[in-house]
């Protein structure tokens, strides 16, 4: 009898998820579809890996899917985890009648526009927000609105494409497809966790240190658990409200919010599990694997639930830019290990080591870094420490002539 087929789209290098514990890989043909530089962490086991330059390419990954279902059998489930993979795997699961989240599912965690219609209507906070398609759509809401407003594609993820435009000659002439949005001077959070259907099953409460959007023009980017039991009751709350807007089944999730001087107001949130170091800080201090979770709900599958999250470590994490524009080759590096109580894991490159230009833009970075303490303010205390004593030091690879 013919093993059932499961496809994954895949795109990491690091161990953000084990395939091989989600799922048997000699009782299913586990096929892979990567891209070139998370070809090599895919699991022994699997029965084939088919390499493409893009796994949000639907043409491309549609393709490759049709090629691996006439040799190992029609797929009876997609799996995609990272974020920008999500709606190229519900449109294979329409095309192959698979279970799993559907294309419209996906879309109100994917369309920031249809996202936020859907929680403003709901009741919830939302700063104002417009859909755009031209330059004179701008030029309107900002009259309206007044400035600095930001400017962000309807689709994106990890910041990219965001602008933040502080007067009328900041606007571009290309705007087609994006969503423009009142900018909020309030501090940034974000909520992980696990919402089964109805209220929020689990979560984790963060203060980001500087932003993504900062991360994406050379400055590091921190993030610290909150400690403050109440700020975290109210932030379930808020999250709960906001799910239940878009979902009635099981998701996990990611959730950016602004407080405005106690103002809770919502940013986005993601089907998925956080980015940067979230999914190994969920395994390591709450014994909970996010992207298990995130990998049965892609199959059809009620995953089990975490356990409400007890006070416990605090955690945090830092992530530093790339010493150069990627590719680049890494000339010095300082290991941070011993360096404050708080600090627990590291990822730093050694000389030599070429930084990919790869699409998991908060894996292939200067330094990723884990903290675990007592408190909010001691985690913060090493993430600040950490970020100002580390150095990294690398050149741009240019291609051979």
């Amino acid at each position: 009898m013919t093993p059932p087929h499961v496809v994954v789209l895949h795109r990491w290098r690091a161990g953000y998820a084990d395939y091989a514990a989600y799922l048997d890989h000699t009782a299913h043909a586990v096929t892979y579809v990567s891209t070139d530089v998370g070809a090599d962490a895919v699991p022994a086991h699997a029965r084939e890996v088919v390499v493409v330059p893009a796994t949000d390419d639907l043409s491309t990954v549609s393709g490759a899917v049709r090629g691996l279902a006439g040799r190992h059998g029609p797929p009876v489930g997609v799996v995609a985890l990272k974020e920008d993979d999500l709606l190229v795997a519900a449109h294979l699961r329409t095309e192959w009648g698979c279970p799993g989240p559907t294309v419209d599912d996906t879309r109100r965690f994917r369309d920031k526009v249809v996202m936020c219609r859907a929680v403003a209507a709901a009741g919830v906070d939302v700063p104002a927000f417009a859909a755009v398609d031209s330059a004179g759509d701008v030029h309107d809401f900002a009259t309206t609105h007044g400035y600095p407003v930001v400017l962000k594609p309807r689709d994106g993820s990890s910041a990219a494409g965001v602008r933040v435009l502080d007067r009328p000659a900041d606007v571009p002439r290309e705007v087609a497809g994006s969503m423009v949005q009142v900018f909020s001077p309030g501090v940034l959070y974000h909520v992980d966790g696990v919402f089964d259907g109805a209220a929020v099953a689990a979560c984790t409460v963060s203060r980001y240190l500087r932003t993504c959007l900062e991360f994406r023009s050379g400055i590091a980017l921190g993030s610290v658990e909150v400690d403050d039991a109440g700020f975290r009751r109210r932030v379930e709350d808020f999250t709960g409200r906001v799910l239940r807007a878009l979902s009635t089944d099981p998701v996990v999730f990611h959730l950016e919010l602004f407080d405005e001087g106690g103002r809770l107001r919502f940013l986005e949130v993601g089907a998925r599990t956080g980015g940067a170091e979230i999914p190994f800080m969920w395994r390591e201090l709450r014994g909970y694997d996010l992207n298990h979770a995130a990998f049965d709900l892609a199959l059809g599958r009620r995953p089990d639930m975490p356990a409400p999250t007890a006070d416990g470590p605090v955690g945090g994490f830092l992530l530093v830019p790339a010493p150069a524009q990627r590719p680049c080759r890494i000339e010095a590096s300082t290991p941070m290990m011993g360096s404050v109580p708080e600090l627990y894991a590291e990822v730093v490159l050694e000389p030599g080591v070429v930084l990919p230009d790869a699409d998991a833009y908060f894996e292939h970075v200067g330094g990723r870094f884990r903290f675990r303490g007592d408190s909010t303010a001691a985690v913060s205390a090493a993430v600040s420490k950490v970020a100002a004593d580390y150095r990294i030091t690398g050149s741009t690879v240019t291609a051979a002539m």
